[in-house]
């Protein structure tokens, strides 16, 4: 559905509520450009959108199906920037993804957001506080949003490092419990998470260091920011795939080693039931001429044997450490 539609003239909205092609038509005589925002659109609802702005078809096709990889592509006039959000659920301790696409024209910006992850409604009205920067035009728009979306990375980076904190605990602490499923979700996460940050960087590289159709020049100086805070993100998540790997490891290791412990314990135990089992299966064989079967301390004599060779048995694997 459509969420907002509005016109822009030197940074200030203009008053009154539009349909797109209202707002295209007031936008060609009266304002500087058009931003239209959408969430989860049908294609019966982005139809009107499309043909009043020229929207080429296979753009069209990638916002409204959304599960895009971040990129930025030109269509005719138009430019198509895909990105990736990401919003961190502590009460789950997961990570929600979704996707904004941008139509960026030189009199139009067309938003088509997929998710609840990195809401832009917030950001439209701290915007129209500020028509200085909205003066830029479309850019500037774009700009915003992509400033939010790479923003709201950073509480997710902080999440993930303290469920992969929690996890390493868990895995050289004295309890016996397996993080394994735990330690697989979290890599799961992860790349996920790249898939959102490492295609953004050469996208908005491009941005930042080349010219741009659409791109004005005040605002290309912004996205350097915006770079660098993406390139640090995305050094600590590639830090995070190789942590989670030496977790994995490392409890693979103490799964080894706690199951040669319970190997060890379980030997231990069985050879010293082996020992009262063995004499008593001797003199359970019931021959005639068998030593001690006439004495009056015979029994008591076994019975201390076996208590002897069994308590010593014990004392040595105590020794070994085996118990």
């Amino acid at each position: 559905m459509i969420v907002d539609c509005a016109v822009y003239e030197e940074g200030k909205r203009l008053p009154g509520t539009f349909s797109a092609a209202q707002a295209a038509h007031l936008c060609d005589t009266k304002g500087d450009f058009v931003w239209i925002g959408l969430h989860e659109p049908t294609p019966e609802e982005f139809d009107e959108v499309r043909q009043v702005f020229d929207l080429h078809e296979l753009a069209v096709e990638d916002a409204i199906k959304a599960h895009q990889r971040p990129k930025l592509e030109r269509y005719g006039d138009a430019l198509l920037m895909v990105l990736k959000t990401a919003r961190y659920v502590d009460a789950e301790e997961a990570v929600e993804f979704g996707e904004i696409l941008v139509f960026l024209g030189r009199k139009f910006i067309v938003v088509v957001r997929h998710g609840s992850a990195s809401g832009l409604k917030d950001l439209r009205r701290s915007l129209e506080e500020n028509p200085e920067f909205l003066a830029h035009g479309p850019s500037g728009v774009l700009y915003s949003i992509m400033d939010r979306v790479v923003d709201d990375y950073l509480p997710v980076a902080a999440g993930i490092e303290d469920d992969i904190e929690e996890v390493e605990q868990q895995v050289f602490s004295s309890d016996r419990s397996n993080p394994v499923e735990r330690i697989y979700y979290l890599k799961r996460e992860v790349l996920e998470f790249r898939r959102a940050t490492a295609p953004l960087l050469a996208p908005l590289n491009q941005l930042a260091t080349q010219p741009v159709t659409l791109v004005s020049d005040e605002v290309r100086e912004y996205f350097r920011d915006i770079y660098d805070h993406l390139l640090r993100v995305n050094e600590q998540v590639e830090s995070f795939r190789d942590v989670l790997t030496s977790i994995l490891e490392a409890n693979l290791t103490q799964t080894s080693v706690r199951q040669n412990e319970d190997m060890r314990r379980i030997s231990a135990w069985v050879a010293i039931a082996v020992v009262p089992t063995m004499i008593a299966g001797i003199y359970g064989m019931n021959f005639e001429n068998m030593p001690e079967l006439g004495s009056a301390y015979g029994y008591p004599a076994v019975l201390g044997s076996m208590f002897v060779l069994c308590t010593g048995l014990y004392i040595f694997f105590r020794y070994r450490e085996w118990l």
